[in-house]
């Protein structure tokens, strides 16, 4: 398994504003971006003692989390995501979910994931039963994403972050979702085996150290 470093900074709207600038000069936007950004919808699970949920707020050093995801309201592209964190690096897997698929585990139907044929689905299907794993909360956010070339670094803004718990509902782009909490912002730096010095140059903004925040953990305070 592949596993990079990655940093997570709460950061103010005037630091966006200037880390926003100063990305612009060195690095390019992900090709994925529209206008420079995307909207991201997640919808994450936990077992009913928020054992997901309870590592990350303990510092837990291994743990790992399940979430579904589209972006921009295209459900057309679904995908179960499996993040895990051991030592302080991170590491994603993904599977492509179909529109239906997605709907069915959003609403608890998950019998036909035991023979599906895909490694990731399969193992979350097996959490889903032995740790009672369900949908907890919809995250919305609006992602700048930024990438540079040498240490394979991607640089990401963050802000926007909402919250909603209409979990059957996470497939429609209507769906209500509430800010989660006071406005913020997130400065997200993942890299593999170095980090460039023109990149932490960027991102050194007074007063501000690398955190442990999670929108997932905020999201569930307000959802």
């Amino acid at each position: 398994m592949h596993f990079r470093h990655e940093w997570k900074f709460e950061i103010s709207e005037s630091d966006l504003y200037a880390l926003r600038q100063r990305l612009r000069a060195v690095a390019r936007p992900d090709s994925h971006a529209v206008n420079g950004k995307y909207r991201i919808r997640s919808l994450y699970f936990d077992n009913l003692s928020d054992q997901a949920l309870r590592e990350k707020l303990d510092g837990v050093n291994r743990r790992e989390k399940y979430r579904i995801r589209y972006y921009n309201e295209d459900i057309s592209v679904i995908h179960l995501e499996k993040k895990s964190k051991v030592n302080g690096l991170c590491q994603k897997q993904s599977a492509c979910l179909s529109v239906e698929e997605a709907q069915w585990i959003a609403d608890g139907r998950v019998g036909w994931m035991a023979d599906c044929g895909r490694e990731l689905v399969t193992e979350f299907y097996s959490k889903m039963c032995a740790q009672g794993l369900r949908a907890k909360v919809i995250v919305d956010y609006t992602r700048e994403p930024f990438v540079y070339g040498p240490g394979n670094v991607r640089v990401t803004l963050d802000y926007q972050i909402r919250t909603g718990t209409a979990c059957r509902n996470f497939l429609n782009p209507g769906c209500v979702t509430i800010p989660a909490g006071e406005e913020t912002a997130v400065l997200e730096v993942k890299w593999d085996g170095f980090l460039p010095s023109v990149i932490q140059d960027i991102i050194q903004l007074p007063g501000c150290r690398a955190g442990s925040f999670s929108k997932y953990a905020r999201c569930r305070m307000y959802g």
